[in-house]
């Protein structure tokens, strides 16, 4: 099963396909019932009927085993699961010698009967709708290949098989996928509590301290006029902080690369966006707002003082451009070469490197006097 996050109220083992399993229990049970009695009705046509009976007993063991396991989440592993298909496919195959071919050519029922359409359903259950496909499929398979031939009414099973899994697989992709949107939306909501309450404490404090202190400072000019400068932009940038909402993320694991970029904003730096969500794995938004952060300083200790900076966010489908541009001095040709050779490797590894890493390419464009630009293409896999 997958790794969830604890969540108020919701335990992480809880699986929200539980109701399917015990729903499995309750098949596997009547469905062993129905071939005990099969058996105890037919040994006596039965080439071994011996034999018969020691398939009986495997069958009230192994139903013994799942039901025992199936019943909490941690119990429901997928070497059961597989382990279960494969001794399905042997006793049903073990048909042949024990119930004897012409019994089976002459329309005799396998010796497991309806215990086997269980096993596709668990398989279903635990992989969806496309092992539901590969056991219910393994399944007929095993049902037709003891009689010899193929008829109409083993169509029909086969079908049924291969229909009723597939619509289990489904119906339990569905469950867990809604339980993953209901996780993710009591995250949010706690998450969104959280910041609230913080919100409330910094606007009782640290913004105070600082309206205060900028306040202050330009009244008494000077030095203290710079310091309360520092303070209004820290005071600006904490404001639009608490603002954004959480950082959240779709069930799949994306999340809107526009939020990550908007807490960059600063009276110096401005970051434009598209109005939609652009959606990217969190790994590549972690990555990316690294790089636009490492741009960024570099602007903040190289352009000079006076420098503006440019944050630009495209969603072009298959791919998201981000662009980082600054109003100043420029790089000197050369200069990034030589920063590299002295160790410094802000640029090759923070920016290009992690660029590289996602499977993108990096743009440079910049002279001396005119300003850096930095243009990052990164890969979605998307389609416009």
């Amino acid at each position: 099963m997958r790794n969830r996050p604890a969540i108020p109220g919701i335990s992480p083992d809880d699986d929200p396909a539980t109701p399917f399993w015990r729903g499995l229990i309750v098949l596997r049970i009547v469905t062993w019932a129905f071939a005990l009695g099969s058996i105890w009705l037919n040994a006596h046509t039965f080439a071994v009927a011996w034999a018969g009976w020691l398939v009986a007993g495997v069958m009230t063991v192994w139903t013994g085993v799942l039901t025992f396991f199936y019943v909490t989440p941690p119990g429901r592993l997928p070497q059961l699961v597989i382990a279960d298909l494969v001794l399905n496919t042997v006793l049903m195959l073990s048909s042949v010698p024990i119930v004897g071919p012409a019994q089976l050519q002459g329309g005799a029922q396998t010796i497991t009967t309806l215990w086997s359409a269980a096993v596709p359903v668990g398989g279903a259950i635990y992989g969806g709708r496309y092992w539901g496909l590969l056991f219910g499929g393994i399944t007929a398979v095993a049902n037709v290949l003891p009689r010899g031939y193929f008829n109409i009414y083993l169509a029909e099973d086969t079908v049924l098989l291969i229909g009723v899994s597939f619509v289990v697989g489904v119906a339990t992709e569905a469950t867990r996928n809604s339980a993953d949107r209901v996780r993710q939306a009591l995250r949010t909501e706690a998450a969104t509590a959280e910041r609230e309450r913080l919100a409330r404490s910094i606007h009782d404090g640290v913004l105070q301290v600082l309206a205060r202190v900028r306040k202050r400072g330009l009244e008494v000019g000077g030095e203290a006029a710079e310091i309360a400068e520092l303070a209004g932009e820290q005071e600006i940038a904490l404001r639009s902080l608490i603002a954004s909402g959480p950082l959240e993320s779709t069930v799949d694991g994306d999340t809107d690369l526009r939020q990550w970029l908007q807490l960059m904003a600063t009276p110096s730096i401005s970051v434009a966006a598209p109005a939609t969500p652009v959606l990217v794995p969190q790994v590549t938004a972690g990555e990316l707002a690294a790089a636009v952060r490492e741009a960024l300083s570099n602007v903040d200790k190289h352009a000079g003082s006076a420098a503006r900076a440019w944050v630009l966010l495209e969603d072009l489908g298959g791919e998201v451009v981000l662009s980082v541009r600054d109003d100043g001095v420029g790089i000197a040709d050369g200069r990034l070469a030589a920063a590299e050779a002295e160790g410094h490797l802000g640029v090759s590894q923070s920016i290009r490197g992690r660029i590289a890493d996602l499977g993108g390419t990096v743009e440079l464009t910049t002279a001396p006097g005119e300003g850096t630009e930095w243009e990052l293409h990164v890969p979605t896999g998307g389609s416009r």
